[in-house]
């Protein structure tokens, strides 16, 4: 009886230990199926929009870069640009003087195949192998996105353009083919990189609305030379009047001829920015239209 009692005592005493942790704050506490108290507000680590756009296009720039065929096509493009710009039709020997006007009548049309190239993989391809789902449920904005994929792509049209100055610079500067006036060389390619804001950006939109990157190519390209054909005389004079007016302003063409001549003109610059800033803008519906459907 006595061993029976101290063991009755003994589960008491546990018994009342219990109890008492079951009362203690801390116990209350965890047993509390929700936590009805003051929550702090959880802030993310986000970085900031111009670095994410960074991050974009340095991972569109390596990807070009990586590529063996971004090396063929500025080469061959180079090249076709000499063999041109030195012989056909007698080239730059049959011109007389230190000039790089050939250059600016040429150079605008070979945007136009040249552009798309760039171009038609931006969005076309991270849609046609599903990486577009993944990039935009990461943390970064739709905006960030078009617009990293933009600078990627301007980038590397501009690499293209500034090769081109090595002709000018081994013309005039190492063979001394003559005494060059820079300021209009400079004019130019001031417009070139216009012109080509302009055309990454239509690219990009038609990018953007397909998985398809021959569809995009085809599509950037006929864009840009029916908007290069539209300046040309004959449709101009055939027009005429307001209508000739009207369709000389939206042309590539006469809106990058003042440039070739060495005049910066600030409605041909607003038209460009123009362009671009619309073409983005469509881009970013169209990437923001599938998280609708």
């Amino acid at each position: 009886m006595s061993g029976e009692t101290t063991l009755e005592k003994e589960i008491d005493e546990d018994t009342r230990e219990e109890e008492r942790d079951d009362d203690a704050p801390e116990s209350r506490q965890a047993r509390a199926p929700f936590d009805t108290g003051p929550k702090e507000k959880v802030v993310l680590d986000r970085p900031s929009s111009a670095k994410m756009v960074t991050t974009v296009a340095r991972r569109e720039i390596a990807a070009y870069l990586q590529s063996p065929i971004t090396y063929i096509v500025i080469s061959a493009s180079l090249v076709i640009f000499g063999l041109w710009f030195f012989f056909y039709k007698g080239g730059f020997w049959d011109v007389g003087r230190a000039t790089m006007q050939r250059m600016f009548d040429a150079v605008p049309i070979g945007l136009c195949g040249l552009v798309p190239l760039f171009t038609m993989r931006s969005l076309s391809d991270e849609k046609r192998v599903g990486t577009i789902e993944l990039l935009i449920t990461m943390p970064v904005k739709d905006s960030e996105v078009i617009l990293g994929k933009y600078l990627g792509s301007l980038a590397m049209v501009c690499i293209g353009l500034l090769l081109l100055c090595a002709y000018p610079i081994t013309m005039f500067g190492i063979w001394h083919l003559g005494p060059l006036d820079w300021n209009p060389f400079w004019v130019g390619m001031i417009g070139l990189l216009f012109t080509s804001m302009a055309a990454t950006s239509i690219g990009l939109m038609w990018s953007s609305f397909t998985e398809s990157q021959i569809l995009s190519y085809f599509a950037t390209l006929l864009t840009l030379v029916a908007l290069y054909a539209l300046g040309s005389v004959t449709i101009v004079e055939f027009l005429q009047g307001w209508a000739g007016e009207a369709v000389s302003f939206i042309s590539l063409q006469s809106r990058f001829e003042p440039f070739s001549r060495g005049i910066i003109d600030s409605r041909a610059i607003v038209y460009f920015l123009s362009i671009t800033v619309l073409c983005l803008m469509v881009s970013f519906r169209s990437l923001e239209s599938r998280k609708w459907t």
